[in-house]
């Protein structure tokens, strides 16, 4: 890894850029009804929604007097929460606590009054793990199961696409192509969105011309696998930069802002237009295009938030004068900020907006539904075209069975009210920061160097499992609902229940017996003579990280196969008995059940 690329990430990345406004955000009533239910290594916090609230913020104090601090799950990006409830599990068992929620309007106003508080106490483990209920309604007649994993996922640039170079000994582009192209085949992924389309290494620029080679190229290759691009219109290219030296990652992008703004605009209005010369309009009508990358960090964007207000709208108006159907959004930014200044200043200036695009890792992605509604833009589209379980590059947990219950519980919490959550990123083969290291490095990628799946990319296929219609579901018992949740749905002969037993608290990655859970699904009305088949994904089944324990640092090919076998989820039959099926459910684990005829 370049050390230079990592060490101005690592003093930058926290750096955001303005937060003044000109607008203020509104002042929310804290959450009614909220209660604390200490479990079985756990305390679970409930509360009504509030009207207006992205989020809310969990606070907790030990003892009867002591200050209330933010509740950490130690994510490394925002704490917030979009929905009740939340499990706690980072306090010490037989340890009173005093919990409140505070209602948060965007992530950077966390400073709104706190609720009443209230009292619980995480128990002590016993011998026996506790039971919770799930019950199914297999006979209700069930709505359309969203899925917000389709529309899209993330890639490193895609100009990898055509590269030859070698990393572990597998060629770059060939191997990037060929995980892309299992997300289409085996998960409909229909987009992918990445950075630098305008990088130095597409060449977009040639003297006094445009030269869109080198692009036509890219969105070729991958037109030709079945996926469409979101056109992220970013870096700024070295020709049109007002200061070239201010760059990002281990490749040199450029974050400066233009020159010249009108050339920015040429240079947008040209790559639009020689697309739709290219595709075809009704083809690149179905793309969308997202004005740049994360510009409320210093580490992507050199300029002010008033000059990329000002490169949105000249983006805007440059992708509308090709014709005004096409789509464009932003800000793009990092950990769901300057969503409400992006439309604040859209609306009193009358710049368009289809779509808000927001990222943010660690937590269930935030609801800005509320900034939409409180601008006017209620028909706009919500893209969060990041979200993963941590944004720290060569972090062990993205190698985890925990990242991949984790994604199941965020894909779950956004269904209905996002229009696409997108995984970053689809490969390991990735170099913000520099080339992969090593086989397993903490990489961001659901698959490694030589297309493995990771246990995020066994929990997409257990996604892709679930029916097309969505049943009901109640929880009792010990954690059911908040630690232990469920996703039930249901084709013309086929029922499938995925469970799954999580904590966001990074610190129990690695599982905690304390946490463990038999799990009753009771499925009144269910024929009894179906048979019932589980398949699991938890450590040590499905885990990649274990089955490769002791490897080099580049498997062999024969390694390779080997591991793809012992890296498998487990299947296994169980019995219906009065209607009801029962399976454990360590933390962290899930297990899809699928109840058909014999």
């Amino acid at each position: 890894m370049p050390e230079h690329a990592k060490t101005d990430w690592d003093q930058r990345i926290a750096l955001r850029s303005d937060e003044r406004r000109e607008f203020a955000f509104p002042d929310l009533d804290p959450p009614k009804e909220v209660s604390a239910a200490g479990g079985v290594g756990h305390v679970t916090i409930d509360w009504s929604p509030v009207d207006g609230a992205a989020g809310y913020l969990i606070l907790r104090g030990a003892g009867e007097h002591g200050p209330l601090e933010p509740v950490d799950h130690h994510s490394g990006d925002v704490l917030s929460v979009p929905s009740p409830p939340y499990v706690d599990t980072t306090g010490t068992p037989g340890t009173p606590y005093r919990y409140a929620v505070v209602s948060v309007p965007e992530v950077t106003a966390v400073n709104g009054r706190p609720s009443h508080t209230v009292g619980a106490v995480p128990l002590v483990a016993g011998s026996i793990a506790p039971t919770v209920t799930v019950t199914v309604d297999v006979v209700a007649e069930g709505t359309e199961l969203p899925r917000p994993w389709v529309p899209m996922v993330g890639s490193e640039r895609l100009s990898q696409l055509l590269s030859t170079e070698r990393t572990g000994g597998h060629e770059i582009g060939v191997e990037l192509g060929a995980a892309l192209r299992r997300m289409h085949d085996e998960l409909r992924v229909r987009t992918v969105r990445a950075h630098a389309i305008f990088h130095d290494d597409t060449h977009v620029i040639d003297g006094d011309t445009y030269d869109f080679t080198t692009v036509d190229k890219i969105y070729d290759k991958l037109l030709g696998i079945g996926l469409r691009p979101v056109v992220e219109l970013g870096f700024m290219p070295r020709e049109l930069a007002s200061d070239p030296s201010r760059t990002v990652f281990a490749y040199g992008a450029i974050i400066s802002p233009p020159a010249s703004y009108d050339r920015w605009y040429d240079l947008v209005r040209a790559l639009v237009h020689h697309l739709v010369d290219r595709y075809g309009l009704d083809e690149v009508l179905t793309w969308d295009f997202e004005v740049w990358n994360e510009p409320n960090l210093e580490v992507f964007w050199s300029g002010t938030k008033a000059e990329y207000l000002h490169l949105y709208d000249v983006s805007a108006a440059a992708v509308k004068s090709v014709d005004p159907r096409l789509q464009i959004g932003g800000p793009s930014s990092a950990a769901a900020g300057w969503v409400d200044d992006l439309l604040d200043h859209t609306k009193r200036y009358g710049t368009p907006v289809d779509f808000v695009s927001t990222h943010t890792y660690g937590s269930p992605p935030l609801d800005v539904r509320a900034s939409l509604e409180r601008h006017g833009y209620g028909d706009a589209r919500i893209l969060w075209t990041e979200w993963g379980v941590t944004p720290t590059h060569f972090n062990p947990i993205n190698d985890s069975v925990f990242s991949g219950v984790f994604l199941l519980r965020g894909m779950r919490s956004a269904a209905g009210r996002i229009d696409a959550l997108s995984y970053w990123v689809a490969s390991d083969h990735f170099e913000e920061l520099g080339r992969p290291p090593r086989f397993l490095h903490g990489g961001f990628g659901l698959q490694t160097v030589g297309g493995l799946a990771k246990p995020r990319y066994h929990a997409l296929t257990l996604l892709s499992r679930l029916g097309p219609v969505e049943l009901p579901v109640t929880y009792g018992g010990d954690g059911g609902g908040s630690l232990v949740e469920a996703w039930a749905s249901r084709d013309r002969d086929r029922i499938a229940v995925l469970l799954w037993n999580l904590t966001l608290d990074q610190t129990k990655a690695d599982g905690d017996p304390g946490l463990s859970r038999r799990v009753q699904v009771q499925l009144p009305g269910v024929d009894p003579s179906w048979q019932v088949t589980a398949t699991t994904l938890a450590i040590g089944t499905g885990d990649l990280a274990t089955a490769a324990a002791g490897l080099g640092d580049w498997p062999t090919d024969a390694e390779l196969a080997d591991l793809a076998e012992r890296s498998r989820m487990a299947t296994t039959a169980l019995e219906l008995y009065d209607g009801a099926v029962e399976v454990n459910l360590p933390m962290p684990s899930a297990v899809l059940l699928e109840i058909t005829p014999r």
